[in-house]
C-alpha cells in the first residue's frame, strides 16, 4: 500500500529513508498534526504494517509506503497504547514502537553524567535490559556528542542503520533508544554520522558489559540478573587479607596459555576446575590475571583492550567470569586483573574518533599517539574521559568483587615525554615533563576506590623514581596501595645473571634496593615481562652448567621470599620453564617429570608456606623496622645476611645467602636470641634437588660476641643456597 499524502517533506523524507535523520524521534511514532493522530515508522524491506492496540490487538490502522522509501505512514484511531504488526518477507513481526516511549534516562543520571561523576556507568550507558511502561526490551544509550546521528544495528534489525535512530539528549550528548522485546545475547553496534557528515565506520559499544568472541567485534547485551554471591566471609575478612601487613603473594596468569586441555575449550569452567586448585595447593594467596577487558587482538595478551567494561569473550560469558572470582574466594584466593587506562588501540569499531572527532583521545598526537605501541592515549584531562575509566576500574571490583587493579604502564602516563624525542612532545603548562592531568586522574581513582571499595587494592606498575606513589592522595601521592619494585628486579636479575666468579664486582645489586625498600609499599615482581621478546626463561638466565642454573634459580627465590615486599611470580617460573613462555602454547607441564623441575615447583610451595607462617617475614614488608643488614658487605665470598622483624613478641627470622658454588662452613653470624634456631628454608635441600649441605636442620648458638649481639651461630652455607632460621 502506498500513501499519496505525508506532512514531510522531501529532505526529512529523504534523511530518514536514507538513515541520516539526527531527529527520529521528532518526525517517527505517533503523532498529530491537526489533522488527527497518525503513525509513522522507518521500516525497509517490510511488505505491510498495520497498528493494533496492545492490548486486544484490535485494529487501529494501517500504514502505507511513502514512495517505496521504506517509509509508512497513515492514520490511526485513538490514542491507546499500541503495537505495530509487520509483515516481512520470512514471516510477521509484533512489536511496540520504539518511537512510542517517551524519555529515558532520568535527571540524576543525566545530572550525574553533565558532572562526570557517574561511577555507575554501565547502569545508565551501554545496553540494560528493562520494562519500560510493562514492556520488556533493551534501553541503548552511548556518549557521543559530536555525532550528528546515532542509530543501533543488530542482528535484531538486519544490521540497518535506518531502522533505529537514537534521541539525543542536550547538553549530555547522549543518545537513547529502547528497542521492545529484545534479550540478553543480542548482538549490536552503533552506526554513527560524524559532524561532517560522513559515515563512520560502525563502533562497538564502549560501556558494553559482553562482547562477541574474538574475531568477532559485535557487542552483545548482557544479563542484567546479577551474580548470587557466596563470598561474604571472604568480602568481610579482605581488608585484612590484603593489608601491608599481610603476606601477599601473587600468581600471575594468562588464562589462554596456561593449560590447554585435550577435547575442551580453555575457559573459566576450566579455570575454576584446574588453575584455582593448582594456585592454592602452591599457597599463593592471589592469582593475577593479564587484563580479561575485551581486547580485539590476543596476540596483546589483553594490554591493548577496547571493551573496558566487557570480560573477553575468549573465556566466556560474563556470568562465567563472576563465577570464577566467587570459587576463588571459597578457595581462599584473591583475584587481581590487570588494567589498562594508559592507552587503546586505534581499530576502527573501537573508541578511536568515536564520533568523528577525538573523544576519548587527545587531537595532538604529540600528546594523544604512543609511539612504542601504536596506540592512542586517554585525555585525562577530559572530565567525561576520567569518569569513563574510573566508572570501569570500578566495575570490575564492585560488580565482580575482583580485589584488586593493578595498573599498567603508569610511568608512560605520567611522563609527556615518555619515550620520546625532543621536539615529540608538548611540555606542561609551567614547562615541566610531568603529565598533571594524568598525575590528577590517577589520584582521583584511587581516592574513588578507597571511598567506594575500601578493602580493595590498587597496584601500580611504575619503573621510575615518582615519589610518593603509595603515599595517601590527601599528603599528594598517587594513592596506590602497592607499587611494583621494578628496581629490584632489574638489579637482582642483573646479578643473578653474572658467572658467580664475578658477583663480588656486582655485590651492590643486591645491597642497593634495601636503599629505598621502604621509600614504598613494594611488590617484588618477576612478571611476564621477564620471560618473552627474546629475554629467554629465569632458568635460562641463570649461569652455570645445568646443575647450577637450577640451584641459582632456587637461589633467587629464596632472596625474593624472604626479602621485604610483597611476591609476584608469573606463570611457568614455578616450574623453572626452560624455555621463553609463548602465548600460543601451553606452560612445559611434562618438565615435571623431572626432579629437578618437580623440586623447584615444591620450593615455592613452601616459600609460600613459611612466608605466611612466619610474621617476620611479611608483617613489616614496607617498614625499616623490619629489616636489618647483619652481613652486607662480604663481597669476597658473595655472602648477605640480614634478619627480619614482625610484631612484638613474634620470632625474627635470619637468612643467609651464599651466592657462590662453593659450601662454606663455620660461618660465624651474631644472633639475638640464644638458643637453638631451626632451619625453616634451605634453597640446597635435597627435596629441591640441591646437594643436602646444611644444618641438620637446627644449630645450637655460641657464647660469642658478633655483629653486635652476644651470641652467634656457626653456620654450614650450602653452595648457591639461601638459609633462613628462625629462634625454635
Amino acid at each position: 500500500m502506498s500513501v499519496a499524502m505525508t506532512s514531510l517533506n522531501s529532505g526529512a523524507l529523504a534523511a530518514l529513508a536514507n538513515g541520516t535523520h539526527g531527529d527520529p524521534f521528532g518526525a517517527l511514532g505517533r503523532r498529530d498534526d491537526g489533522d488527527g493522530p497518525y503513525v509513522r515508522a522507518v521500516l525497509p524491506g517490510a511488505a505491510s504494517v498495520e497498528v493494533v492496540a496492545r492490548d486486544d490487538h484490535r485494529p487501529l490502522g494501517v500504514l502505507g509506503e511513502i514512495e517505496q522509501t521504506g517509509v509508512f505512514e497513515g492514520p490511526v484511531s485513538g490514542v491507546d497504547p499500541y503495537l505495530l504488526r509487520i509483515e516481512w518477507p520470512g514471516g510477521v513481526q509484533e512489536t511496540e514502537d520504539p518511537y512510542s516511549f517517551g524519555l529515558l534516562l532520568g535527571d540524576l543520571d543525566l545530572h550525574l553524567l553533565g558532572e562526570s561523576r557517574h561511577f555507575e556507568l554501565a547502569s545508565a550507558l551501554g545496553a540494560n535490559p528493562m520494562t519500560i511502561d510493562g514492556v520488556e526490551g533493551v534501553r541503548f544509550a552511548v556518549w557521543a556528542p559530536n555525532a550528528r546521528r546515532v542509530a543501533v544495528i543488530g542482528d535484531f534489525n538486519s544490521w540497518d542503520s535506518r531502522r533505529h535512530g537514537m534521541r539525543r539528549r542536550l547538553p549530555s550528548g547522549v543518545w537513547e533508544i529502547f528497542i521492545p522485546r529484545l534479550k540478553p545475547g543480542e548482538r549490536y553496534k552503533f552506526a554513527l554520522i560524524g559532524p561532517d557528515g560522513s559515515r563512520l565506520p560502525d563502533k562497538a559499544d564502549p560501556i558494553a558489559r559482553s562482547a562477541e568472541k574474538a574475531p568477532g567485534t559485535a557487542s552483545i547485551v548482557a544479563s542484567a540478573e546479577p551474580h548470587a554471591w557466596t563470598d561474604h566471609e571472604w568480602m568481610a575478612r579482605r581488608g585484612e587479607r590484603q593489608a601491608p601487613e599481610a603476606p601477599l603473594s601473587f600468581y600471575e596468569v594468562h588464562l589462554g596459555s596456561w593449560m590447554k586441555p585435550h577435547g575442551r575449550e580453555v575457559d573459566w569452567s576450566f579455570a575454576i576446575e584446574k588453575l584455582i586448585p593448582y594456585v592454592a595447593d602452591l599457597g599463593f594467596t592471589h592469582i593475577e590475571l593479564l587484563p580479561v577487558a575485551e581486547h580485539p587482538f590476543g596476540g596483546s595478551w589483553g594490554y591493548q583492550p577496547l571493551g573496558l567494561f566487557a570480560p573477553t569473550g575468549r573465556y566466556g560469558a560474563p556470568e562465567d567470569f563472576a563465577r570464577f572470582v566467587d570459587a576463588a574466594h571459597a578457595a581462599g584466593i584473591g583475584v587481581v586483573v590487570d588494567w589498562v587506562p594508559a592507552h587503546f588501540p586505534t581499530d576502527s569499531h573501537g573508541l578511536y574518533r568515536f564520533d568523528g572527532t577525538a573523544l576519548y583521545e587527545h587531537a595532538d598526537p604529540r600528546e594523544g599517539f604512543h609511539i612504542d605501541w601504536n596506540t592512542a592515549i586517554y585525555n585525562f584531562g577530559r572530565r567525561e574521559v576520567q569518569n569513563f575509566l574510573i566508572a570501569s576500574g570500578l566495575f570490575w571490583l564492585e560488580r565482580f568483587h575482583v580485589d584488586g587493579l593493578r595498573v599498567d604502564a603508569v610511568a608512560s602516563m605520567l611522563y609527556r615525554d615518555y619515550s620520546r624525542k625532543a621536539g615529540e612532545w608538548i611540555p606542561n603548562q609551567y614547562g615541566g615533563r610531568e603529565n598533571l592531568e594524568a598525575v590528577a586522574f590517577l589520584q582521583h581513582m584511587n581516592a574513588v576506590v578507597r571511598e567506594r571499595v575500601p578493602t580493595a587494592m590498587t597496584i601500580a606498575e611504575e619503573s621510575t623514581a615518582w615519589p610518593g606513589v603509595t603515599r595517601p592522595t590527601e599528603e599528594n601521592g598517587l594513592g596506590f596501595h602497592y607499587k611494583w619494585n621494578m628496581g629490584w628486579m632489574h638489579d637482582t636479575l642483573h646479578y643473578m645473571q653474572q658467572n658467580p666468579i664475578y658477583r663480588q664486582y656486582d655485590h651492590d645489586g643486591i645491597t642497593f634496593g634495601l636503599v629505598y625498600a621502604f621509600s614504598e609499599k613494594f611488590v617484588l615482581p618477576l612478571s611476564h615481562d621477564e620471560v618473552v621478546h627474546g629475554k629467554g626463561s629465569l632458568l635460562g638466565k641463570m649461569p652455570g652448567d645445568a646443575w647450577q642454573k637450577f640451584a641459582n634459580l632456587r637461589a633467587l627465590y629464596g632472596l625474593m621470599w624472604t626479602h621485604p615486599g610483597k611476591k609476584l611470580l608469573f606463570m611457568g617460573c614455578e616450574i623453572a620453564q626452560g624455555r621463553e613462555w609463548n602465548h600460543d602454547d601451553q606452560l612445559d607441564w611434562p618438565a615435571l617429570d623431572n626432579p629437578n623441575h618437580a623440586g623447584v615447583q615444591r620450593l615455592i610451595r613452601d616459600l609460600n608456606r613459611v612466608y605466611a607462617a612466619e610474621g617476620a617475614l611479611h608483617a613489616k614488608d614496607a617498614e625499616p623496622a623490619g629489616f636489618r643488614w647483619m652481613i652486607g658487605d662480604d663481597r669476597a665470598n658473595s655472602v648477605f645476611a640480614f634478619l627480619r622483624y614482625g610484631e612484638a613478641g613474634a620470632p625474627p627470622v635470619l637468612v643467609v645467602a651464599n651466592m657462590t658454588p662453593v659450601p662454606r662452613h663455620g660461618y660465624r653470624i651474631g644472633v639475638p636470641t640464644a638458643g637453638v634456631w631451626r632451619e625453616i628454608i634451605n634453597t640446597d635441600a635435597e627435596i629441591y634437588g640441591g646437594s643436602n649441605v646444611g644444618n641438620g636442620g637446627a644449630v645450637p648458638t655460641v657464647e660469642a660476641a658478633s655483629h653486635g649481639e652476644q651470641q652467634a651461630l656457626d653456620l654450614t652455607l650450602p653452595p648457591l643456597g639461601v638459609v633462613a632460621l628462625r629462634p625454635a
